[in-house]
């Protein structure tokens, strides 16, 4: 008799925190930062215009910063390799310019007001990035023509 007392009441306890939970859930979150039509904004050109950034901070090259990983150096800006100290990193720098102006265009897109936010197409975000795969894989083919 205790034992089907004890697994009625673990029933009922789970019932009630299974319907507490599917309460919960079916509310949503007003107060998300994702839910934001800023974020949104931000999320959307950052993640549109980043590969686009990167090629063209690869193509003109214009990195943020030059790592010369041999003498552990940073040096600002674009600087060649060494004599004497092997190659020269390039691809954090340009990672880095990215990231900055990518960031910075959204802010600028969270500032523009939200009826035109809404009109970017989110197509781009998926198709700018396969559009510049090309352009990274013919830009790497010295390294696999060497």
């Amino acid at each position: 008799m205790n034992t089907a007392t004890n697994t009625a009441a673990t029933t009922a306890a789970t019932a009630a925190a299974t319907a507490a939970t599917a309460t919960a859930r079916a509310t949503p979150a007003t107060s998300s930062l994702a839910a934001s039509s800023r974020f949104k904004a931000f999320a959307i050109s950052f993640s549109t215009f980043g590969p686009v950034i990167y090629c063209i901070c690869q193509f003109f090259n214009w990195p943020m910063f030059t790592f010369h990983p041999a003498t552990n150096r940073l040096v600002w800006g674009y600087e060649g390799p060494r004599p004497g100290e092997g190659p020269n990193m390039l691809w954090y720098g340009w990672t880095a310019t990215t990231v900055v102006v990518a960031a910075l265009l959204g802010i600028v897109a969270m500032l523009l007001p939200e009826h035109v936010t809404r009109k970017i197409p989110l197509t781009l975000i998926w198709l700018f990035p396969i559009l510049t795969i090309p352009y990274i894989v013919y830009s790497l083919m010295p390294w696999w023509t060497h």
